[in-house]
C-alpha cells in the first residue's frame, strides 16, 4: 500500500524502510563509518550523484535515512536531517537561514539553550535576534525588520505552555518572504502537523516523545520543500553533527510505539491538571488541554491533542517547589521529558537558568514555576505522589 493510503500507527510501523539484501523485518544497524564501492566508476558515480549509493555516514547512512524518511513522511514534509542532538538541529537551521546582519525572531521562553546560543554565540557573528510573546500576533507583525530571515516559534512552549498561531504567524512571514521554523517537540508529528499550519521547517529533539525512552539523545529537521532541505543538509553534512546509525535505529524502535504512548500520558496528563487545579496548594496551571488556558480554543484548533506536558506553581514559591520535588518518589526529579517515565524539573534553576532573571521574569518562568512531564504509569499513583508531597509544601 502507498503512505498516503495508511493511518498513522501503520505509518509508524512501516514509512520508511531501507532494501535489505537479506530481507530484515528491521531496518538493520549499518554500522558502518564507510562504505566500498564496486569499482572506480561506482564510486565516481556516488560522489557525482549520479548514483545515491552510500559514500560515508556524515554523508548519510542506511539505517538513519530509514529514520529520516519515516519523519518526513509523518511530518507530511519533502525530507529529513537527522542530527547528533536537538540543539544539532537547532544550530542547523541557524546556520543556514541567517549570517552577518541578519535578524531573527523567537519566542521568549523557548528551551534555553536555543535562545542561549543565539544571544551568546551568533551574536558575536553578527546576527540580531527579538525574544517575545509570539502568542501575541501584531507583537510579531511590528517586529520584523527588513532584515529579518527567520521567525522561530516553540508551540506550546518551554515550559510556560503558551501557544503561537503557527498559520497567521507563517502567512505574515511569507508575505515579507521569512521562514518559519516550529520546534514541534511538546507535541510531535502525532498531535500537530506545523509544515501543514504554514511552517516552512519543523524540528524535533528526538531525545523527548519521538524515541520515548531516555536512552538516546538525538534531533531531526523536517522541510517543506526540496530547496530548503538541501540548503540544511548540505549545513549539517559540512558542520558535522550527524547522528550515529545505533542512536538512529534505537529512535526508529521508540518511534514505532509514539501514538500508544502519548495517548496514554495525554489521557494521565489531563487527569494530573485537573488534580492540580483544584488543589488548595495549587496558585495556578498550564495545560491546554484545560478551559483555563488562555489559548485553549487556538489548542482546539491547532493541535489533534493537549499533550502529557504540564506547568504550575505552588503556593509559597520556590521553597514550597522545592519541597515537592525533594518529596515525590515516583516522578523523577529529572530534566528532559516526553519518556515514559513521569519527570519533574524546576525551570528557573535548571534548563532555563542561562537565561537572566530579567528574561525569566518577561518569559513568564516564574522562580516557582514546575514542569511536568506526565509518563505512562497509572494515573492514580502519579496523582497519588503529588498529593503526599503537596501536604509536606
Amino acid at each position: 500500500m502507498e503512505h498516503q493510503d495508511l493511518g498513522f500507527n501503520s505509518l509508524l510501523v512501516h514509512a520508511g524502510g531501507v532494501e535489505d539484501a537479506l530481507m530484515s523485518a528491521v531496518t538493520p544497524i549499518y554500522q558502518t563509518s564507510t562504505f566500498r564501492f564496486h569499482n572506480a566508476d561506482h564510486g565516481a558515480a556516488c560522489f557525482s550523484g549520479e548514483d545515491d549509493g552510500y559514500i560515508y555516514t556524515r554523508l548519510g547512512n542506511p539505517t538513519i535515512a530509514d529514520l529520516e524518511r519515516t519523519l518526513a513522511i509523518l511530518e507530511k514534509g519533502f525530507g529529513g536531517i537527522a542530527t547528533a542532538s536537538g540543539m544539532g538541529a537547532v544550530t542547523t537551521v541557524y546556520m543556514g537561514l541567517l549570517g552577518a546582519g541578519t535578524h531573527m525572531i523567537g519566542h521568549e521562553a523557548v528551551y534555553g539553550p536555543s535562545r542561549v546560543v543565539m544571544e551568546s554565540l551568533f551574536k558575536r557573528f553578527g546576527v540580531e535576534s527579538d525574544w517575545f510573546d509570539t502568542s501575541n500576533i501584531e507583537l510579531v507583525a511590528r517586529h520584523i525588520k527588513p532584515n529579518t530571515k527567520l521567525i522561530y516559534l516553540e508551540t506550546p512552549a518551554n515550559p510556560t505552555m503558551v501557544l503561537a498561531d503557527i498559520r497567521a504567524i507563517s502567512e505574515i512571514a511569507h508575505e515579507k518572504g521569512i521562514k518559519v521554523c516550529v520546534d514541534n517537540t511538546f507535541c510531535s508529528p502525532y498531535l500537530q502537523n506545523p509544515l501543514e499550519l504554514g511552517a516552512d521547517i519543523v524540528l524535533h529533539s528526538m531525545t523527548k516523545f519521538i524515541n520515548g525512552h531516555a536512552d538516546i539523545v538525538g534531533g531531526i529537521i523536517v522541510t517543506k520543500t526540496e530547496e530548503d532541505y538541501k540548503n540544511l543538509r548540505s549545513v549539517m553534512i559540512n558542520m558535522g553533527p550527524n547522528m550515529d546509525p545505533h542512536q538512529a535505529w534505537l529512535a526508529r524502535r521508540g518511534l514505532k510505539t509514539l501514538a500508544l504512548r502519548i495517548e496514554r500520558s495525554q489521557a494521565n496528563a489531563m487527569k494530573v491538571a485537573e488534580f492540580l487545579e483544584n488543589h488548595p496548594k495549587v496558585a495556578w496551571v498550564k495545560y491546554p488541554g484545560l478551559k483555563s488556558h488562555p489559548q485553549f480554543d487556538l489548542a482546539q484548533k491547532q493541535m489533534q491533542g493537549p499533550g502529557a506536558m504540564i506547568s504550575f506553581e505552588v503556593k509559597g514559591g520556590l521553597e514550597a517547589g522545592k519541597k515537592v520535588m525533594d518529596n515525590v518518589k515516583l516522578a523523577l526529579l529529572a530534566v528532559s521529558l516526553g519518556g515514559i517515565e513521569t519527570l519533574i524539573q524546576h525551570p528557573a534553576s535548571m534548563t532555563h537558568s542561562k537565561m537572566t532573571p530579567e528574561s525569566r521574569l518577561r518569559a513568564g518562568i516564574t522562580e516557582g514555576l514546575i514542569r511536568l512531564s506526565v509518563g505512562i504509569e497509572e494515573a492514580e499513583d502519579i496523582i497519588a505522589d503529588l498529593e503526599q508531597a503537596l501536604e509536606k509544601a
